[in-house]
């Protein structure tokens, strides 16, 4: 039986409701040179423009849950640093192993990461999920990802294995 601990308007929280306070990640933002042309490329990713002014414009990235607000401005000119500069779409896995085709569907191409040669996406097993990269108009570093389900006995490998790589190694442990 669940306990109510306090009530308001339209409120009821039950008891163990204070341990789960935050539920995700509402907003965040970006800087953009060029407020019309960063409209066009996140509509082009299949973003829904929420509104916008003069200087910002918002789009959601799951309705009424979380959205992005670009900026514009000269802070576009910052150099680059994954905490101004930089942030992560979720997908699922299957969409992982797609995503770099969806991308060149939309011009744009998957950028390396972390000295690898290659855009095309990679696991994590030691984090637990995979990306792939990809820029704005303006350098900004955007990334899709997932999260991967890592068996114990592989979650201390730090490489970062293209999926062709994690599949075999699955394959391998007779866990795919």
């Amino acid at each position: 039986m669940l306990e109510v601990i306090y009530k308001e308007k339209y409120i009821i929280y039950l008891k163990g409701d204070e341990l789960h306070m935050i539920r995700g990640l509402y907003e965040a933002h970006l800087p953009v040179s060029n407020l019309k042309g960063s409209i066009e490329f996140y509509k082009n990713l299949g973003l829904e423009l929420a509104w916008r002014d003069e200087e910002t414009a918002f789009f959601w990235i799951e309705k009424k849950k979380s959205w992005l607000g670009l900026w514009e401005g000269e802070e576009n000119k910052l150099p680059y640093h994954p905490s101004i500069k930089h942030i992560a779409f979720r997908v699922d896995y299957s969409s992982m192993k797609k995503s770099v085709s969806w991308l060149h569907s939309k011009n744009i191409a998957a950028v390396p990461f972390g000295g690898r040669k290659s855009g095309e996406p990679f696991v994590r097993p030691n984090q637990g999920n995979a990306s792939v990269y990809f820029d704005d108009l303006d350098g900004n570093n955007l990334e899709l990802m997932c999260f991967v389900e890592v068996p114990e006995r592989l979650k201390n490998i730090s490489a970062k294995l293209s999926l062709d790589e994690w599949e075999n190694l699955l394959d391998k442990e007779g866990d795919f």
